[in-house]
C-alpha cells in the first residue's frame, strides 16, 4: 500500500509511547515482511496468544511443594482479577447479559473440589504445579465432555478456558487479548484470527507485528481501520523477540525493528512536523466535492464493523457506509445472535450513519472466519467450502432471522441488502426467495420495512465476473469484492504464507476482469461500486475512475487521500491510463505505471 507519505521514504513521525524505556543491552535486529497499514510505531511489544499453553513438566522435592501451592493461590488471584475486569469491560461495551457468561469462570475458580483435587495430585506425582493443573482440568473436561446434557457440557467449555487462562499465569505468560493491558504496546503474534481482532481492545494497540498473513489479512483490515500501523508476513517474529523487547514497526516499506537504536529512532522521527502538514493538508480538504479537475464526480463510502468504524467513516466525509461486515457481530459474541440481538446491533449502525445510506453484507462465515460455536467440520479448502452464501442457504433458520432483522431496521433509515460469494443465479434467486419469504412474515406480524429495498449481490468469484450480465437482472447494484476476486482469478490463497507474493492485484487478469464487469454494468445500467485492498489504494484509482468507477469503499481512515488525490487529476487523463494499462502484459509494468502517475501528482506536496 502506497501512499502519499510513502514518497516522504522514510521521514515519517511515529508513535512513541511516554512510558517506554529504551534498554542499552539489547543489539537492533531488523526483519523483512508485508506492508500492511501505513504508517510507523513504536513502543513496548504484547504478545497475544492463542491457543493450548505449552505446559511445562518438572519434578518438584516435599520441600518445594508448600511454595508451589503458594504459587498456585497467586495465580488464581490474578485470573479472578483480570476475569472481573474483563467482565466490566464487556459489561460496559456489550451489555450485562454478555457480561454474565463470565460468572461461570469465576464460579471455576471456587471449586473446593477442583482444587483440592489439584493438591491431591502435587502431593501424590511430586510434578509442578502447572502439570498438576493441566492433568487435573483434563480429567475433569473429559468428563463433562461426555455428558449428554447440552448444559453441563458447556460447563467443560468455561473449565478448559479459565484453566488456559490459569496456566498461563502459573507458566509467567500474558494472557490472550488485550482488555486488561495497562498501556499501549505493539501487538505481536503468529496469526491473527477474525475472532482474535474481534475481541481486542484497539486502545491498547500501538501497531500490529505477526509471523504470517498478506494484505487482505484481517489483522491488515482491523488495522487500517483503527488507523494503526500493521507488518505482517515477518516469519520468524514471534521467536526472534523476548519479554521487555521494544518493537519499531514500518508499515509502509514493511520493516520490524527489534530494540531499535538512537540512529534509527532519530531517522525516523527527524520529519515529524512534515507529516503534520500532509495530515492537516488532507484534513483541510475533507469537506470540499470529491470530483476529478474537471468535475467528473467520485463516491467514497466507508467500510465497517462497528458503531466506531461507522462514526470515524462519518468524520472522514464518506458518502454512504458501502460495506457493514455482519459476521463481525457473530464473531464477536462467537455465537449466533438472534434477530433481536441483531436488530439492535444493525440500529445502532444505521443511526450513527446520521442518515447517510448503509449497505448491509449477510453473513459471511467460512473461510478463514470461523465461528467456534456451530462445530463445524474441518475443511481441506475452507475459501472454496461451506462459506457465506452456500452456508446461509444450508441453515434457513439462521439466514431468515438475520434477513428479518434487516429488514426490520430498513424502516428506521436508508438500507440496502447485499449477498455475497454469488457463484450463479441459482443462488442469487433462491437468496431473494428466503428475502421474500421475510418480508411475509414480518407483514403478517404487521412489523414495518423497507418493501423497496435495494438488492445487491458481490461480484467475487470468477463465475461472477463471467456471468454478470446474467446476475444483472436480478439485482439493483453490484459490489466487486476484489480480496476474493484477486485471490480466486489468480488461484493464490491469499493468507497462505508461502505463495503470499503470488497474490498480485496489479495483475493484468485482475485489469481485463474489472474493465468487463464495469462494461456491462453500464450497458445493463446498474450502480456498481468496489470494495476490498484496491479501494483503499491511491495509486488504482485514477485506472478505476478510467474502467468506469463512480464510487468505492474502503476504511474510513483512508478516504481523505483518496479525495484528496482524486481532485488533482482529470478525467481524460483516466482514460490515457486506463488504454495504455489495458495493452500492459506484465503485473511490474502496470504497477510502476500506476505508481509514476501518482507520484507525479503529489510530488510536489512532499518536497
Amino acid at each position: 500500500m502506497f501512499s502519499i507519505y510513502f514518497v516522504l521514504i522514510h521521514n515519517v513521525e511515529f508513535v512513541f509511547h511516554k512510558n517506554f524505556k529504551m534498554s542499552e543491552k539489547k543489539h537492533e535486529i531488523t526483519l523483512y515482511g508485508i506492508p500492511g497499514s501505513p504508517g510507523v510505531s513504536h513502543g513496548l511489544i504484547f504478545r497475544f496468544l492463542h491457543g493450548d499453553v505449552e505446559v511445562p513438566h518438572y519434578p518438584i522435592s516435599k520441600s518445594e511443594q508448600l511454595a508451589e501451592l503458594v504459587r498456585l493461590r497467586d495465580a488464581v488471584g490474578k485470573t479472578r482479577t483480570q476475569i472481573e475486569e474483563i467482565k466490566i469491560g464487556v459489561s460496559k461495551n456489550l451489555g450485562e447479559k454478555e457480561a454474565n457468561i463470565f460468572d461461570a469462570h469465576l464460579l471455576v475458580l471456587e471449586d473446593k473440589a477442583l482444587f483440592d483435587d489439584i493438591e491431591k495430585d502435587l502431593y501424590n506425582t511430586g510434578d509442578n504445579i502447572e502439570q498438576c493443573v493441566h492433568r487435573v482440568t483434563q480429567k475433569y473436561h473429559d468428563y463433562f465432555n461426555q455428558i449428554e446434557d447440552e448444559y453441563l457440557r458447556e460447563r467443560g467449555a468455561d473449565l478448559k478456558d479459565i484453566s488456559k487462562r490459569l496456566l498461563r499465569n502459573l507458566v509467567g505468560e500474558t494472557a490472550a487479548g488485550t482488555a486488561f493491558l495497562g498501556e499501549p504496546r505493539i501487538l505481536v503474534s503468529e496469526d491473527l484470527s477474525p475472532s482474535d481482532t474481534a475481541s481486542l481492545d484497539r486502545s491498547k494497540i500501538l501497531g500490529i507485528a505477526t509471523n504470517t498473513g498478506g494484505r487482505t489479512s484481517h489483522a491488515v483490515i482491523m488495522a487500517r481501520a483503527s488507523g494503526v500501523p500493521a507488518v505482517v508476513g515477518l516469519r520468524s517474529l514471534t521467536d526472534d523477540l523476548t519479554d521487555g523487547d521494544t518493537l519499531l514497526i514500518d508499515g509502509f516499506e514493511g520493516l520490524a525493528i527489534i530494540n531499535p537504536e538512537e540512529e534509527t529512532l532519530f531517522k525516523y522521527g527527524k520529519v515529524g512536523i512534515k507529516r503534520k502538514k500532509i495530515k492537516h493538508l488532507l484534513e483541510d480538504e475533507i469537506s470540499l466535492p470529491a470530483e476529478t479537475i474537471d468535475g467528473h464526480k467520485i463516491g467514497f463510502h466507508a467500510n465497517a464493523d462497528s458503531v466506531e468504524e461507522v462514526k470515524n467513516g462519518i468524520r472522514n466525509g464518506c458518502d454512504e457506509v458501502g460495506l457493514f461486515r455482519t459476521e463481525s457481530i457473530f464473531l464477536k459474541k462467537n455465537q449466533i445472535p438472534s434477530e433481536d440481538l441483531q436488530f439492535d446491533e444493525y440500529k445502532q449502525i444505521v443511526k450513527s450513519a446520521k442518515g447517510k445510506s448503509v449497505t448491509i453484507r449477510t453473513l459471511d462465515l467460512g473461510g478463514d472466519k470461523i465461528l467456534d460455536s456451530i462445530g463445524r467440520e474441518r475443511e481441506e479448502n475452507p475459501f472454496m467450502g461451506f462459506r457465506a452464501i452456500r452456508y446461509c442457504l444450508r441453515n434457513p433458520e439462521i439466514f431468515l432471522d438475520q434477513l428479518r432483522a434487516v429488514l426490520r431496521v430498513s424502516a428506521l433509515g436508508k438500507v440496502k441488502i447485499m449477498f455475497p460469494m454469488i457463484s450463479g443465479v441459482g443462488e442469487l434467486i433462491k437468496a431473494k426467495e428466503f428475502l421474500s419469504e421475510a418480508m411475509n412474515q414480518l407483514t403478517e406480524k404487521g412489523v414495518p420495512f423497507d418493501s423497496e429495498i435495494k438488492i445487491g449481490c458481490m461480484i467475487e468469484t470468477p463465475s461472477a465476473v463471467t456471468i454478470c450480465d446474467l446476475l444483472a437482472g436480478e439485482v439493483d447494484f453490484f459490489s466487486i469484492g476484489t480480496n476474493d476476486l484477486v485471490q480466486y482469478l489468480l488461484a493464490v490463497d491469499r493468507i497462505n504464507n508461502q505463495i503470499a507474493y503470488l497474490y498480485e492485484p496489479h495483475h493484468p487478469a485482475v485489469v481485463r476482469s474489472l474493465a468487463h464487469i464495469f462494461k456491462v454494468a453500464k450497458e445493463k445500467q446498474i450502480d456498481v461500486t468496489l470494495c476490498g485492498e484496491i479501494a483503499g489504494d491511491p495509486h488504482f484509482l485514477p485506472l478505476l475512475i478510467g474502467l468506469g468507477l463512480e464510487s468505492l469503499s474502503s476504511s474510513g481512515n483512508l478516504i481523505p487521500e483518496l479525495k484528496f488525490f482524486g481532485r488533482r487529476f482529470s478525467f481524460q487523463e483516466c482514460i490515457k491510463l486506463k488504454d495504455d494499462i489495458l495493452k500492459m502484459r506484465r503485473p511490474s509494468e502496470i504497477k510502476e505505471a500506476l505508481k509514476s502517475f501518482y507520484e507525479e501528482k503529489v510530488i510536489e506536496i512532499v518536497l
